[in-house]
């Protein structure tokens, strides 16, 4: 993973061949951005928030920041499944095992069964118990603030040594519970940035996570996730995109 901040979880700084800062440089009047290009990247921004503005502190996991671990779980939670769904999985855990201690001390059935709106609920089970397990193991208690004082990079490695954990989940964490300047990739944006020419259209997830990394600018991390989800469910679905309607049609491949 490119590191491109210090100790801290502020946005300050960037990494050899990383995009400028401060959100980069901006098309002229009449040109297009180029495929790929941190100008691309800057234009897409700029019209997704002309359309949806900043993101909100009820977006999903803005909502529990405050815990690196609530983030961390609400992420596995999150995958194959909607906001909502999710959100009451993690409700209806958190509400019958308030500590992660509990949780951690549950058994993989009642877990599932409390967790059962978000779907997959055996399989997130057994991850959630692995991943509090590992974090028992390496840091001695259920709490993960000690990675605020740690360099992007070494974070990064620790939360993707946890069983269960993935680039998405690990950058999810980063970036909402440290304000870390890393760019996560859901099925939206995976879907999205191959149709806008910013990765191959046979990139895996981890390749354009890995890809828009590089591109994105720190200061435009959280508001482009946000706002290409949000393009995603409105207009930019799997099957029947709304093109006419489209912000960026000009700039996309598939239209």
């Amino acid at each position: 993973m490119t590191e491109r901040t210090a100790n801290s979880g502020q946005a300050g700084g960037t990494a050899q061949g990383g995009p400028t800062p401060q959100g980069g440089p901006t098309p002229q009047d009449g040109a297009t951005p180029q495929s790929g290009s941190p100008s691309r990247i800057c234009e897409i921004a700029r019209r997704l928030g002309e359309k949806y503005g900043p993101p909100r502190g009820t977006d999903f996991l803005r909502q529990v920041a405050e815990d690196p671990v609530d983030t961390l779980i609400k992420t596995v939670l999150s995958q194959a499944t909607n906001d909502r769904n999710s959100g009451q999985a993690f409700e209806r855990l958190k509400r019958a095992l308030p500590s992660w201690d509990q949780v951690a001390a549950a058994k993989e059935e009642q877990i599932a069964h409390l967790i059962r709106a978000g779907g997959l609920g055996p399989q997130k089970a057994k991850r959630i118990k692995a991943i509090l397990q590992a974090i028992k193991e390496q840091a001695g208690s259920y709490d993960l603030d000690f990675l605020a004082d740690m360099p992007t990079s070494e974070a990064w490695d620790f939360l993707m040594g946890l069983g269960g954990v993935g680039p998405k989940t690990a950058a999810c964490t980063l970036l909402f519970a440290f304000g870390r300047p890393v760019f996560p990739v859901d099925t939206h944006i995976h879907r999205i940035a191959r149709r806008l020419g910013l990765a191959a259209e046979k990139d895996s997830a981890e390749k354009v996570q890995r890809k828009m990394q590089d591109l994105v600018p720190p200061d435009l991390s959280e508001p482009l996730h946000v706002n290409l989800i949000r393009f995603g469910r409105d207009i930019c679905h799997a099957r029947k995109p709304d093109c006419e309607g489209c912000p960026l049609r000009d700039l996309c491949r598939f239209s």
